[in-house]
């Protein structure tokens, strides 16, 4: 993948990003406290429905993109056979009226139920369609697809304020809908030549057979990934209340910014190792590349606890929290996007069942820290144990990963990593009682992180410098 193609799958990420930070205020000041909350629980439906529904498929689409010679009819078997199970669910759910809306928002609405049923299967659609884009390498069309419905949400919130609309739940997440359903279209339309083709394709049930095989597994690890990144809302719904609920998805959703490294490095990250592996090549690769990671996710650590006391800067006074919370919050994109260098020999190797393992006890180790802690700390709770959890996730899949691929150096990764949660951690849980002496902390873990991979940071700068200033410089003398 060139850098020009890098660029452009990284305009959506970044734009988005941009967008959000500044619809986030606003909704956060025009929509009460308690609306927020709950609005955070259509996310965790539509994360849901995306991992479970898909069967694993999606996955197996990207793993078996550059060996297929029918792309087309590969795009149909990965998505039919969720896409008939998702529409007889939800015509089933809607044939009881408002029930959907009463059992995820305590709400009796069938309009609700109808809009949720309506974002459901858009956030399904769309899922299958940007892996269409993302494979075949059109960033800019990514991008674009992701770009505009942000924007469409936040010209919807501006109308709002500008016609004096009520500020009510169900203009709430009729806005978030809207915005949903455009990105399905545009993702619609920017593939239309791929799934055209597809429909007068005859499904290979030899194939499909194959793919389920790889992607059943994956069901149970997706709802157990699923589980750590949204049982402690439903949680905090249950075991706290609305308020607590709102300032941890705040959090969460200021924390999303790095989602943008997330994003870009996923997109470029999955097609280049599988076209290295399918060259048998790669591992001196791989192992730079983790290094390189690492050292942006330390920093992007550091810098969050260290510019966080920002935050309530731009957020009415009862969010004043989301400044403590906002660091533990990153574990999860970050050892994340980590976890994507390390835990590659389980997709090259084809092994499944081990991402499931690793998704199943990572949830186990969230479960019982929410059980712990979100009773005493509320959503400074679920933030610690999100942490924690995927911590433990960063360490499973690499582990898994070794055992069925190649080995990886991993002692800079593990002390490093445990560095960053314990910090994160103990700023959710003790930021009243430490106060400066976090501060002090991020200070001297970005110098450590400097003073270790000194040689790494040397050569990327003076390659930096190369480029910016166009000198030609010999980076080892």
């Amino acid at each position: 993948m060139t850098p020009k193609n890098i660029l452009h799958f990284a305009l959506g990420p970044i734009g988005g990003a941009l967008l959000g930070f500044i619809s986030l205020p606003i909704v956060a000041w025009i929509f009460s406290q308690e609306n927020v909350g709950k609005m955070a629980l259509l996310n965790v439906v539509l994360s849901f429905a995306s991992l479970f529904f898909t069967l694993g498929l999606d996955q197996c689409y990207v793993r078996e993109f550059h060996d297929s010679r029918n792309k087309p009819l590969l795009l149909k078997t990965a998505v039919l056979p969720g896409l008939t199970l998702l529409l007889i669910l939800l015509t089933v759910c809607l044939a009881f009226g408002p029930w959907m809306a009463e059992i995820v928002f305590s709400i009796e609405s069938i309009f609700i139920s109808w809009l949720l049923a309506l974002a459901i299967l858009a956030s399904f659609l769309s899922k299958f369609l940007s892996l269409v884009l993302r494979m075949n390498e059109r960033g800019l069309a990514f991008s674009m697809s992701q770009l505009l419905p942000k924007a469409f949400l936040l010209i919807i919130i501006l109308a709002y304020l500008l016609f004096d609309v009520a500020k009510t739940f169900e203009h709430l997440i009729l806005a978030n809908t809207f915005s949903i359903v455009c990105a399905c279209l545009i993702f619609a339309w920017n593939t239309r030549s791929e799934w055209l083709l597809s429909l007068n394709r005859k499904i290979d049930v030899q194939q499909l057979r194959k793919m389920l095989h790889f992607g059943l597994p994956l069901i149970l690890g997706g709802i157990a990934f699923w589980g750590m990144t949204s049982l402690d809302r439903i949680l905090l719904s249950r075991w706290s209340s609305y308020n607590e609920l709102a300032i941890y998805s705040v959090s969460v959703s200021f924390a999303a910014a790095a989602t943008i490294f997330q994003s870009v490095f996923s997109t470029v990250w999955a097609p280049t190792v599988y076209k290295w592996a399918s060259k048998d090549e790669g591992h001196d690769k791989v192992i730079m590349v983790m290094r390189y990671v690492l050292i942006l996710v330390i920093v992007l650590f550091c810098l969050a606890g260290l510019f966080s006391w920002m935050v309530p800067f731009i957020l009415p006074v009862e969010y004043a929290a989301v400044q403590w919370i906002l660091v533990a919050c990153l574990a999860y994109p970050l050892f994340y996007t980590l976890s994507e260098t390390t835990v590659v020999g389980v997709g090259i190797a084809r092994k499944s069942v081990f991402a499931m393992l690793a998704c199943i006890l990572s949830l186990s180790i969230n479960l019982v820290c929410n059980f712990m802690i979100i009773p005493r700390y509320g959503a400074a709770g679920a933030a610690a144990s999100t942490a924690i959890s995927f911590w433990a996730f960063l360490i499973l899949r690499t582990e898994f990963s070794i055992r069925v691929w190649k080995p990886l150096p991993r002692l800079l990764l593990y002390s490093f990593t445990f560095l960053c949660v314990f910090g994160a951690v103990i700023s959710a849980l003790e930021k009243e009682k430490l106060g400066f002496y976090l501060y002090l902390y991020w200070v001297g873990l970005l110098l450590g992180c400097g003073t270790v991979f000194r040689n790494e940071l040397s050569r990327f700068f003076l390659k930096l410098f190369e480029k910016v200033l166009n000198l030609k410089v010999n980076p080892y003398t």
